[in-house]
């Protein structure tokens, strides 16, 4: 009977030893993803008043589990029915990023500079708009489920390649799947309460010394943050969804030249995919609109 005990817990301790391997193989895999996927959800979670920067921070956060508790089983079952689907939602994914990455980049260009007024009436109608935020959040909540798709599947073939039985599959790609979470929401809590740690250290030290100085430089350094996050944001998209269409679509992959750097490569791809994205979307709602007259 303790023979039989220990044995349990020497099988759970191996379970766990495999599990804890293959999950570092995959955070490394996915280090790039995890990155790109802070730059993409700290922009989405910057640009809202002081007071609501947490609750929509914690609303993302939810949206985020709740994807993943969406994707891992269903990943997991078309892998075992028809993997083919897999890489079909991941190029539908990828088309989504690339769309918003290149009307980012259009509105950036085209749109011409708003008067002062019209930024003070903007900014004040969308304080009051809770329709404003919840499409925020949304788009966040959106744009996450694609990361966390490739973040899971990349995992999952980690876990794949090592020919692990069935549920170290499940453990170890679940496992990376909540450390991306809480990893990457975290860091980006952290981001957008830089002003407040400023101002915390700035009252401790009575505005005097190194502290005082250091909490000055947070204060000032957050504008800079969230400016140069959105263009890393918009670059992660591209790059991200760039990525997607070149080692998963057969045509691309092999009219690429080897020579050019993967980095070149994969933006370049996304932005000509979200350029066409872009023009669908503006025709068809060109003939949408013209259809309501």
């Amino acid at each position: 009977m303790a023979s039989g005990f220990f044995a349990i817990l020497d099988d759970i301790a191996a379970l766990m030893d495999d599990v804890a391997m293959t999950s570092k193989l995959a955070t490394k895999k996915t280090a790039g993803i995890l990155g790109d996927d802070l730059a993409v959800n700290a922009e989405k979670a910057t640009g809202f008043l002081a007071s609501r920067e947490i609750p929509v921070l914690w609303a993302i956060t939810k949206g985020s589990f709740i994807n993943k508790l969406i994707i891992l089983p269903v990943v997991f079952v078309l892998n075992w029915l028809y993997p083919p689907a897999i890489k079909a939602a991941l190029i539908i994914g990828g088309v989504y990023l690339a769309y918003e990455g290149v009307e980012k980049i259009i509105e950036y260009f085209l749109h011409r500079a708003k008067k002062g007024e019209e930024v003070i009436a903007e900014s004040q109608l969308e304080e009051s708009d809770v329709h404003s935020e919840k499409a925020k959040v949304s788009s966040a909540i959106k744009t996450d489920f694609i990361l966390s798709l490739e973040i899971i599947i990349i995992a999952l073939g980690t876990a794949m390649e090592k020919q692990h039985p069935l549920i170290t599959q499940i453990l170890s790609v679940t496992f990376v799947a909540i450390i991306a979470t809480v990893g990457v929401y975290g860091i980006v809590a952290l981001i957008v309460r830089m002003d407040d740690a400023g101002f915390y250290l700035m009252r401790k030290s009575d505005n005097k010394g190194f502290m005082s100085s250091f909490g000055g430089i947070l204060i000032k350094a957050l504008p800079l943050v969230i400016k140069g996050l959105a263009v890393l944001g918009t670059i992660a998209l591209i790059l991200v969804s760039g990525g997607i269409f070149l080692h998963n679509i057969e045509y691309i992959h092999h009219l690429i030249p080897h020579s050019i750097p993967s980095t070149i490569a994969e933006f370049g791809v996304g932005i000509a995919f979200g350029i066409v994205a872009v023009l669908l979307m503006t025709g068809l709602k060109k003939v949408k609109g013209y259809l309501k007259k």
